[in-house]
């Protein structure tokens, strides 16, 4: 599978490096240019390039990029494609976002107003990037960890599902879009490291704050 990242931070290039690891060619890009990523070819085995040029790239598109940023993830490009949205709200980041702090909306509700055209998959926002490297089991094994997801389409899902599963971890299905909130930021299964039975208990009792 083709895959066009947008972002080279951490979550970026963590993405990225499982990606080609697990079969997966992939164009990485950020706002700055492909001129900033020169070592990421050499580093990860990934191609490098604009962030147009990695939305076109790819059959499918991982949004890794702070959530102030979503706005400039382009439209055209991405209308009927795959996106995996793995924001997180973070208001000393990303400056109060009025709708999210009066719980109107989630993050990945935002993402798919901007993008009314693409195919919305909350995930990989719920996982340090240093335990989804270090943290894979095969199937079977007692210790394998789950992550969760949400969407409102079920391909998507089934294609961020056969990622999880790729990089060795179970899935645990959090419903649409509009139940993302339980896996983030101040969650009980935000970046928590649960196999998938104890995942479901925790995405079930997570409760928002009061506005």
């Amino acid at each position: 599978m083709k895959i066009g990242i947008i972002g080279a931070g951490f979550v970026g290039r963590t993405i990225a490096t499982l990606a080609v690891r697990t079969g997966h060619q992939v164009m990485v890009s950020n706002s700055r240019g492909p001129q900033t990523l020169f070592s990421l070819r050499a580093l990860i085995g990934c191609e490098i390039g604009t962030v147009d040029e990695a939305v076109r790239f790819g059959e499918i598109a991982v949004v890794a990029v702070p959530l102030s940023a979503y706005r400039t993830v382009p439209v055209a490009p991405l209308a009927g494609k795959i996106v995996i949205d793995t924001d997180n709200y973070y208001p000393e980041r990303d400056g109060h976002i009025s709708e999210l702090d009066r719980h109107e909306t989630t993050t990945s509700e935002l993402l798919a107003a901007h993008l009314p055209h693409s195919r919305i998959v909350k995930a990989f926002n719920a996982v340090r990037m240093t335990d989804l490297e270090q943290d894979s089991r095969p199937v079977g094994s007692p210790e394998r960890l789950a992550l969760p997801l949400a969407g409102d389409d079920p391909q998507a899902k089934a294609v961020a599902a056969q990622l999880y599963q790729e990089f060795c971890f179970d899935t645990v299905d959090a419903g649409p879009l509009s139940e993302g909130w339980r896996f983030e930021n101040g969650t009980p299964a935000y970046c928590a490291r649960l196999n998938k039975l104890d995942l479901e208990k925790a995405l079930a009792v997570a409760v928002r704050s009061t506005p």
